[in-house]
């Protein structure tokens, strides 16, 4: 694991989300430094999907602010961005729990839907791509060869003609992670990318993140239920249960925290000093 760098990339302050009289989540706050793997873990119900659907602009918080701080300086609160500008402009991209492809589409198709917006630029936003002008070509070629990188990268080059959905699931697990990326995002947030993968998928999974985060210096936010990815690839874990933070810290950290055993044993409140005696002797 890397050391944190104290160069965040994301910061959530005192975020909120209400659905009527249900508090999904409740007041947490927490910061993703650049450069590192984050993930966002606890039981089911805990509040993670809810906390990345504030961040990628599926939800509108109640309370709280979302930081995203660019590379280059600029920097941008997720929470007053238009949903479509949040990819374009903040460079955040996101997968999901349940897959999103385009299973009709090839797979090259899918990765050259994700680069719709420069595609769309360089036609001027008229008839530029269906005339063939010289600017969208140029683009157009780049295009195809950002997605064979990352096909490439992804083991899925040999299928790049194939319908996304005649893949095993694996492999369209690596291809939404591939769209993503093809995004030039500086930050991905990945909603449960084991989900339903054996242990050699899980195994190539994780060098996949880790790849990603060193060659292209992508930050990584994930939520995830696969512990053992999870404490592989994560430098910095935070712990939700019941909508609240409950711990926020190294993987070393977390797994001896008293209060994350008994989120995940289920135990009372008055059990946790039980659970913490436990753990030290």
């Amino acid at each position: 694991m890397i050391a944190r760098s104290g160069d965040p990339i994301l910061e959530v302050t005192h975020l909120t989300m209400r659905f009527g009289g249900l508090i999904a989540v409740d007041d947490i706050s927490f910061t993703a430094e650049r450069g590192d793997i984050t993930a966002i873990i606890g039981p089911n119900g805990a509040g993670k999907t809810t906390v990345f659907n504030c961040l990628t602009g599926f939800y509108k918080p109640t309370v709280g602010m979302i930081t995203m701080r660019r590379g280059n300086g600029e920097t941008f609160l997720l929470e007053r961005l238009p949903d479509d500008q949040i990819n374009k402009v903040a460079g955040v991209a996101r997968t999901f729990q349940n897959i999103r492809l385009f299973s009709g589409m090839t797979v090259l198709e899918n990765l050259l839907v994700a680069q719709h917006h420069t595609l769309m630029a360089a036609s001027g936003f008229t008839i530029g791509g269906i005339l063939g002008m010289p600017r969208y070509r140029r683009a157009e070629d780049a295009a195809i060869e950002k997605a064979k990188f990352w096909l490439e990268k992804v083991q899925l080059l040999e299928r790049a003609d194939d319908a996304a959905g005649d893949l095993p699931y694996g492999a369209q697990r690596r291809l939404e992670i591939a769209r993503a990326m093809c995004t030039d995002p500086e930050l991905l947030c990945l909603d449960e990318p084991a989900a339903g993968l054996n242990p050699r998928e899980s195994a190539e999974l994780n060098q996949l993140l880790l790849n990603v985060r060193e060659t292209e210096g992508t930050s990584i936010l994930l939520i995830e239920h696969d512990m053992g990815v999870v404490m592989e690839v994560s430098d910095h874990i935070v712990v939700l249960d019941y909508g609240e933070l409950i711990a926020d810290g190294t993987p070393e950290e977390v797994k001896a925290d008293p209060k994350v055993i008994a989120a995940y044993l289920g135990v009372e409140d008055e059990e946790v000093e039980a659970v913490e005696q436990e753990i030290s002797s």
